[in-house]
């Protein structure tokens, strides 16, 4: 389409494949201050790519790389038609200010040596610690990954480098938690040399951060990752001029295939040791206007001694002009504080009136108009479209009709590969466990210790962790998903979806690692900028079934559905998702009604991902599983061993050991008659002893409220241990189910036990305590009620204790009353 039929003065208004020049970005708070910040500036040219599949978000291009916004953040980005002179968009590059001398740490030197790793999302940050550092973090082509500061250590050269993986973050403003956590970290902590790790292949948006380590006047090197894909692009980047331009020193690296981190260590000891050249003091010229602004509110913090020796009077000047409420609160208790914010907003309002728009805007124009000049100067573009392939792959990705599509069957593909592929080492295992308990059970004398062993360790965190494999399946499946970048495009597509029940796109993100776990989905709530968002996300996810609940679905699902074991685990997935978005919908009108969050998203570049780091972080996951295993699992285990196990001094209804006498005595009948007449009288003397049991009691004194779903007490007992964490139920019907046999069946043929089990007594005597039904109704229990105990203290550190509350009542409420009316419905029709 020809440029001239573009008439319309709002981007939202643009049309597949058009192009315009940005005039004006209007809006309020921070949303417009997060949009200028990711480039969408005067003067800067944005590309529409694409619609989603139901139409809204909106994908566009600008300086090279892909956002998403949705329709009615568009409408705010006024546009005209590119022309061939632009030049009244230009914003005069001023170069950089000498302060002169370099940069010399005023602290004693020591052999220990503190970094902090900054950089954008999908900057390969992450990559580059773990590399560093040889810690096993996630990495994930999407933002936020990184929820907390990680730290590693890295010995060279006789100094031990202390690193710290900081958020991943665009700016370091206050938009969201992130930012203003890096921001604090800096200024607080005071690393001795800070890491900027920059994308090569989006040099423009990723510089922005950048200018404002700059404005903080500390010791930056700066890590140019995936400099492969800048050269193979055919583009050329002067980095050495460009460094001694900004005074940081340029490290190339791919930190992928780690090349280049010998280079950045030591580079980093170099400017440790203040003995590399190119840091220098340097400022950014903002310009005439700005920097007497920033002149004037300076000499105002000078006249504080305990202002000036604290901070960088430049980078609190700066931070002032920008309205930024973090530091005004930081200098309120300062002295002239009152004086300070009033040449502050006198020089705001001159500089508004001039300009026409808001201070802050001004501002990063002004870093905009920075970043232009200085790539100008040092970095040659190669015209040719070099991300042809990855507009292909994202065509049919994310296409109108083929994209949920695509998306359906992956996750159906997940899931059925998780038994598929996970029931060959399952059965190994699930042999390997059961060999284990006869050999223990053969060479032991019978007493307290073997029933521990067999029956306590070995058949509770045996039972559970028989479902490794198919735990290592699912992080496979979720890794890779985070690490090509489709994780981001799933978001796209969902918004529109997502919004309907008054969640955020990007809430797609957290609720799909909820699937991995619940607790790293709860906090990866942070990465988005609205309270309403994040809380209302944390209390939805925990109907996301996290892999602790899946050994529970394997169990049943195997013993109950042979058949289409994929589609039942695949419903009970989407009845987690359907209760998400209807609790989503009713908790929006009672809780959070007319609020609602701008949907502003970074789409990176889908990449190839390495075995090595997709295969990591499967393994992490796994060993965080096992040491599950070894703490939480095998305490709870041997607990619930101890409490079926006493009191020893039962009063039975009759002499079992004189019936089996009597039995054994008896002639004339069959041996296999006898055996299984013995076998029976075994398990009854079992039932019954286990039923008086201290857990036995407990049982039983909840059976009557959750009779009415078809669950015996051992059930739930079960359920009720499950609280501390979803797999000890498993555990738990290990213990409870298991002595109710022979023991030479061992604790690794939990299913076989659990097809057999029958009530012993009382009016359902002869029945089978499971059926399908049953199962069904259970597996729907586990996946509702109460979260693990995990999964509520991170509730309440990313919310607080009315809100785990809120959680642990509401979920468990509603597992009642789902799992009661399908047992009903279905003990009625069936």
């Amino acid at each position: 389409m020809e440029q001239q039929e573009i008439i319309s003065s709002s981007l939202a208004d643009l049309q597949n494949g058009n192009t315009g020049v940005i005039t004006k970005v209007s809006g309020h708070g921070a949303f417009r201050k997060r949009i200028t910040e990711m480039g969408f500036v005067k003067g800067k040219v944005v590309t529409v790519i694409k619609n989603a599949p139901l139409q809204d978000p909106i994908e566009y291009e600008i300086m090279g790389y892909r956002v998403s916004l949705r329709r009615s953040e568009a409408r705010f980005i006024q546009v005209q038609p590119e022309t061939d002179d632009d030049s009244q968009f230009d914003i005069p590059f001023a170069g950089t200010v000498f302060d002169g001398g370099q940069k010399v740490s005023s602290k004693e030197k020591c052999d220990v040596i503190t970094v902090a790793l900054v950089g954008n999302p999908n900057s390969g940050k992450t990559t580059l610690f773990n590399l560093a550092s040889g810690m096993h973090e996630h990495v994930g082509n999407y933002s936020g990954v990184t929820i907390d500061a990680k730290e590693g250590k890295v010995r060279e050269d006789g100094y031990l480098i202390k690193l710290t993986d900081l958020p991943g973050t665009y700016s370091i403003t206050e938009y969201t938690p992130e930012e203003l956590f890096v921001r604090q970290h800096i200024i607080e902590t005071m690393p001795d040399v800070v890491v900027n790790v920059v994308d090569a292949s989006n040099l423009e948006r990723n510089l922005f951060l950048t200018t404002q380590l700059i404005d903080m006047n500390i010791k930056v090197v700066i890590a140019l990752n995936m400099f492969d894909e800048l050269e193979q692009s055919g583009a050329h980047l002067n980095y050495h001029d460009l460094a001694a331009m900004i005074g940081i020193p340029i490290i190339p690296m791919v930190a992928v295939h780690g090349k280049g981190l010998h280079e950045l260590i030591a580079k980093v000891i170099d400017v440790y040791e203040d003995r590399d050249p190119i840091v220098r003091h340097i400022h950014i010229n903002y310009g005439k206007d700005i920097e007497d602004a920033m002149i004037r509110i300076q000499s105002m913090l000078k006249a504080n001694p305990e202002i000036a020796d604290a901070f960088s009077t430049r980078y609190l000047a700066i931070k002032l002009l920008e309205h930024d409420k973090t530091t005004m609160r930081a200098l309120a208790s300062y002295k002239n504080y009152r004086s300070i914010v009033d040449v502050a907003n006198a020089e705001i309002f001159k500089l508004e009136k001039e300009y026409g728009e808001r201070s802050e805007t001004i501002i990063t124009d002004a870093k905009y108009g920075f970043i232009a000049g200085a790539l100008n100067e040092t970095f040659t573009e190669n015209k040719i479209e070099e991300r042809k392939k990855n507009r292909e792959i994202d065509n049919i990705m994310t296409h109108r009709l083929f994209g949920f599509p695509i998306f359906f069957l992956f996750m159906w593909l997940m899931f059925q590969a998780t038994f598929t592929l996970g029931s060959y080492p399952m059965n190994w295992l699930n042999t390997g466990v059961g060999m284990l308990g006869t050999f223990i059970e053969t060479v032991m004398p019978a007493g307290t210790l073997k029933d521990l062993l067999v029956h306590g360790v070995i058949g509770g965190v045996g039972g559970v962790i028989v479902f490794l494999p198919n735990i290592l399946i699912l992080f496979f499946f979720i890794s890779l998903m985070e690490d090509t970048g489709y994780m981001a495009r799933v978001s796209f597509i969902m918004d529109r979806l997502m919004h309907k029940v008054g969640l955020h796109g990007k809430s797609f993100i957290p609720l799909l690692m909820g699937f991995g776990c619940n607790v790293p989905a709860i906090m990866a709530t942070r990465t988005l900028e609205n309270r309403k968002d994040r809380i209302l996300t944390i209390l939805i996810t925990p109907f996301m079934s996290c892999s602790a609940r899946l050994p529970v679905y394997v169990l049943l699902i195997s013993a109950f559905f042979p058949r289409h074991q994929g589609l039942v685990l695949l419903s009970i997935y989407a009845v987690g998702i359907v209760l998400a978005i209807g609790s989503a919908l009713v908790l929006k009108k009672i809780f959070f009604a007319k609020q609602d969050a701008p949907f502003v998203m970074e789409l990176p570049p889908y990449r190839i991902p390495t075995i090595r780091n997709t295969t990591v972080h499967m393994w992490f996951k796994g060993a965080q599983y096992l040491r599950k295993m070894g703490g939480v699992i095998l305490s709870a285990s041997i607990l619930i061993w101890a409490l079926s196990y006493y009191p020893r001094n039962v009063h039975y209804s009759m002499n079992y050991d004189a019936a089996a006498e009597r039995l054994t005595a008896t002639a004339g009948m069959a041996d296999a008659v006898k055996n299984e007449q013995l076998r029976e009288l075994a398990l009854k003397k079992e039932s019954e002893r286990t039923e008086q049991s201290y857990i036995g009691r407990m049982g039983h004194f909840i059976e009557p409220a959750i009779r009415p779903l078809g669950f015996d007490w051992k059930i739930g007992i079960c359920i009720l241990t499950g609280s501390a964490a979803k797999e000890i139920v498993v555990s738990s019907m290990g213990i409870l189910y298991q002595a109710d046999l022979n023991a030479k069946e061992n604790s690794g043929r939990l299913v076989e036990k659990l097809q057999k089990q029958e009530y012993t007594n009382g009016i359902h005597q002869g029945e089978k305590v499971f059926s399908p039904l049953i199962a069904y109704c259970m597996m729907l229990f586990v996946l509702i009620y109460f979260p693990c105990i995990a999964t509520i203290a991170a509730v309440r550190k990313e919310a607080n204790w009315t809100w785990a509350l809120f959680t642990m009542t509401y979920t468990t409420g509603i597992a009642y009353f789902v799992s009661f009316c399908v047992y009903q419905l279905g003990s009625t029709v069936f």
